[in-house]
């Protein structure tokens, strides 16, 4: 079965004829063939795209009937939750109880979340000091919007990019990963099911190729990309030179902060869900632990234990806790770091290796977990993206803000303490996005995602979205 990319309301095939395979990571089996575009389809694509943004059908929309086609997507996201859940789990691994309770009803909420921004979206009136002078500012669409989604939650991902850009009037190139294509495609589907007019939304499949041409269109107004720190660097320094908007949410290495006095056994179960969700393929996985150099290794061999007893399967088997990594290329890329880690000194407390048995056609590698980390080695480091967690020691807690810091990213963080007020000194401490103070890593809708330094540029979610799709027009009127 060959999939279709969505070019101007026209579901396609690529212009070039070519296709790749989408794989089963569980089994390592053709899913589909989907269209490899080109250049050409790229250009179809934007062109579609800027056509749709001036046409009277979108442009001229009222904010009301705007809010109720995104509150249609979502009832359409709800009314197909388990097909898209089963799809998003076969396409890139994640357990269906991942997949059916966090990611379809995250993508809902966020199209329910913007469809009440459309009859919101205002400007303000601001005295001026100039006399006989009207001032008032407006917010209006960039134009087109290139959507680039990653493999690790494709659905949902796409979801927080789609709904604000469309709730500001804006049209969309998407380009879901190439690893895990179809639940896009499946969106695209039921968007235009639910009445999106022609060449608003348009879906180009394909490697990164694909991407680099949306990226260098230059009627291509803004880029948003959720990916590798390395890729967006490339974005933003291919964005600059030609002035488009950007967004970008990259990788990560959230440090686990358990102060002293914190109930060790009361967080294992927070910290192990902060950590192995999706296989650890989340770039806020909680992955270096900081614990009092007293228990560490008390830490380390009880989150071992349980980790060791985590049952490895297909995702849609009911009881399977930890589903695959998304491919073979991640597979290798994980063991890789594991190694790294055992050669460089860290003690491996368990796992550290392929999964095998009936397991072995797929890409399953067991929970690993490492004490005796110190923060130079590379598996403290680097991100892994895997289900790799370290247990670094630390004897002086007047460290912790300086050691959590010392890192290229500042996606996320965590703080586990019975003693609020040291938890919330080390939250104003710490150079991360977002701060957890005793819970796994929840997102909402209306709660701004991004992060500091390495780990991107811009803010999704909330009313920050809003601003990253919008542009701000001042208008000056005469009263004389």
């Amino acid at each position: 079965m060959t999939a279709q990319m969505l070019i101007d309301g026209e579901w396609i095939a690529s212009e070039g004829g070519g296709t790749f395979e989408t794989i089963d990571p569980a089994s390592g089996e053709v899913i589909e063939l989907v269209p490899d575009a080109t250049a050409t389809d790229v250009d179809a694509a934007v062109a579609a795209a800027k056509a749709a943004f001036s046409s009277p059908e979108w442009a001229q929309m009222l904010p009301a009937t705007r809010a109720r086609l995104l509150w249609r997507i979502a009832d359409l996201l709800e009314e197909h939750s388990e097909e898209l859940a089963r799809l998003e789990t076969r396409d890139q691994g994640q357990p269906f109880g991942i997949s059916s309770a966090i990611s379809i009803p995250n993508a809902v909420e966020h199209f329910r979340y913007y469809a009440g921004w459309a009859t919101k979206l205002h400007g303000v009136t601001v005295p001026l000091s100039i006399p006989g002078v009207d001032y008032r500012n407006r917010r209006e669409p960039l134009g087109v919007c290139g959507l680039i989604m990653p493999w690790n939650f494709p659905l949902m991902i796409a979801a927080w990019k789609l709904a604000p850009a469309l709730v500001t009037g804006n049209t969309v190139v998407m380009k879901p990963a190439e690893q895990t294509p179809l639940s896009t495609i499946r969106l695209a589907q039921l968007c235009m099911e639910a009445g999106v007019p022609r060449g608003v939304i348009n879906v180009v499949t394909g490697g990164p190729a694909v991407g680099q041409a949306i990226v260098r269109h230059r009627d291509v107004a803004k880029i948003s990309f959720t990916g590798s720190t390395e890729v967006g660097r490339e974005i933003a320094s291919e964005a600059g030179r030609r002035l488009a908007r950007v967004s970008l949410e990259l990788g990560g290495k959230a440090p686990s902060i358990i102060t002293p006095e914190a109930d060790i056994d009361a967080i294992l179960e927070g910290n192990l869900m902060g950590g192995l969700l999706n296989c650890g393929q989340v770039c806020a996985a909680y992955t270096r632990f900081y614990v009092d150099h007293k228990r560490a290794d008390e830490f380390a061999q009880k989150m071992g234990t349980i980790a060791s007893g985590m049952k490895l399967g297909n995702g849609l088997e009911p009881t399977t806790q930890l589903g695959p990594l998304v491919s073979e290329d991640q597979l290798q890329r994980v063991d890789r770091y594991v190694s790294a880690g055992v050669a460089e000194g860290a003690t491996l407390v368990t796992g550290g290796s392929r999964a095998g048995g009936e397991l072995a056609t797929g890409y399953f590698y067991q929970p690993t977990v490492f004490t005796n980390v110190t923060d130079s080695m590379t598996i403290a480091r680097e991100e892994i993206f895997g289900p790799v967690l370290s247990v670094i020691p630390y004897e002086d807690p007047q460290e912790l803000a300086g050691r959590a810091n010392d890192t290229d990213y500042g996606l996320a963080a965590v703080i586990w303490s019975r003693d609020i007020g040291t938890a919330n000194r080390l939250a104003h401490e710490i150079n991360a996005g977002t701060v957890w103070i005793n819970l796994p890593p929840f997102l909402d809708a209306a709660a701004p995602w991004g992060g500091m330094k390495a780990s991107g540029v811009g803010r999704e979610m909330g009313w920050e979205a809003i601003l990253a799709y919008t542009d701000i027009k001042s208008i000056w009127t005469s009263l004389t």
